[in-house]
């Protein structure tokens, strides 16, 4: 792997730092927690490591006394007893800054008993989006729509091949600036197939390795698509029980997440059945061994993949310690009328976005938009319809055709 890109969460820890005791960041396994946390520690203790784990099986508050601040606890749940040493040592002395978390899984223990609560501050982090493996500090989407600020394409202005080459690659370090675009869907498939077999640590393993595997490639192929639980179920041959507890499994390892329906009272027959997504595009495309040229050539493929990206660069915009929007889906009864991301910010202002695998959209292409708009009024801060071309143009009232790739620039 290359030099250290830059995260998002680079910016905030320090502030976070000040503010808060303990902090636990939370993201996939291999997605950049441990190297980003440890730029801001002063010391570090990997607890997957069996030698540097045992004082701290043995007496966590002991062994946590006099390492310099802030501390990093890499992996976590590895020794859960730890959360209760940090509760302890966070009652006795408030001081800011002093512990960060890392582990693989976004919660182990019920909540309403995990020591954790109130003390810990969980900070999401998520795969690189193209600003951050560019090395560039982009203000976010929905903020420059919803300030009516120019949207214009990237400096590279990629055309559709170049588009599906950035999408399909992922953001995983490992496969972007490690194995390449060669070796990268290697790496997400033996990704996939350790989540499978192993899980992570200090998860215990009681799933089926095959049909675990099946059903995760059954949650690539229903991406985006509104499929039912009962669907993906059935696509992976496994019963509701077993596909429930594969789900939440995914889920923790967060590999898999969900947007939720948007509702208003304003609009009536709204579905309210989430879109179930794989979490990372360059993960998506491996386990449905769908190569660039591949998600070009075949419709079924391209829309989907788009979807899945851009969903992934809102997500790491609005999931964040200071985000101001909720991300959601639209979908009216019969699929009449669906816009692919609602996002709700402060005073339910909202901004709607839809994306076409098309490089010039036409007026018809915002019809959606245009009707929440009418539904919505002054509500409704503005609408864009991102698109596989160059050109940034009107589609109507607070509507405009952009560019994909003015999410990175």
């Amino acid at each position: 792997m290359t030099h250290y890109r830059t995260r998002r969460l680079d910016e905030r820890l320090p502030e976070l730092l000040a503010l808060h005791p303990a902090l636990m960041i939370v993201g996939p396994r291999g997605v950049g927690k441990t190297t980003t946390a440890a730029r801001h520690a002063a010391s570090v203790v990997r607890l997957d490591d069996a030698r540097q784990a045992r004082a701290f099986e043995a007496d966590p508050d002991a062994a946590l006394e006099g390492l310099p601040a802030p501390v990093l606890l890499d992996e976590w749940q590895v020794v859960p007893g730890i959360l209760g040493a940090i509760k302890r040592a966070v009652d006795t002395e408030p001081r800011r800054g002093r512990f960060l978390l890392t582990g693989s899984v976004t919660a182990e223990i019920d909540p309403s008993i995990w020591p954790g609560v109130g003390r810990v501050i969980r900070v999401p982090m998520h795969p690189l989006t193209v600003a951050e493996q560019l090395g560039r500090r982009t203000e976010p989407l929905l903020e420059r729509v919803a300030a009516g600020a120019p949207l214009p394409a990237a400096p590279e202005a990629p055309d559709l091949r170049a588009l599906i080459r950035i999408a399909v690659t992922g953001g995983f370090p490992e496969p972007r600036f490690g194995a390449g675009e060669a070796g990268g869907p290697q790496w997400y498939r033996s990704y996939a197939d350790h989540i499978a077999i192993r899980g992570a640590p200090g998860v215990e393993r009681r799933f089926d390795a095959g049909r675990l595997r099946n059903f995760l490639d059954a949650c690539a192929l229903g991406s985006m698509k509104g499929a039912s639980f009962e669907t993906l179920y059935a696509s992976a041959g496994v019963n509701g029980r077993t596909g429930a507890a594969y789900w939440r499994h995914l889920e923790r390892l967060g590999v898999v997440w969900e947007i939720s329906a948007w509702t208003s009272n304003r609009l009536k027959r709204l579905v309210r059945r989430p879109k179930r997504c794989v979490a990372d595009c360059g993960f998506w495309a491996a386990l449905l061994d769908a190569a660039p040229e591949s998600v070009i050539e075949d419709g079924d493929l391209l829309g989907p993949a788009l979807e899945v990206f851009v969903a992934a660069q809102l997500r790491a915009e609005t999931e964040t310690p200071d985000g101001r929007y909720a991300l959601y889906h639209l979908r009216e009864a019969q699929g009449r009328r669906e816009v692919d991301f609602v996002a709700e910010g402060p005073r339910g202002r909202i901004v709607g976005i839809e994306v076409k695998a098309t490089a010039a959209p036409e007026f018809r292409d915002g019809r959606h938009l245009a009707w929440l708009r009418d539904r919505l009024g002054e509500r409704f801060l503005g609408g864009v319809v991102l698109h596989t071309g160059q050109a940034s143009y009107s589609l109507g009232e607070r509507i405009r055709a952009v560019p994909i790739s003015t999410l990175w620039a």
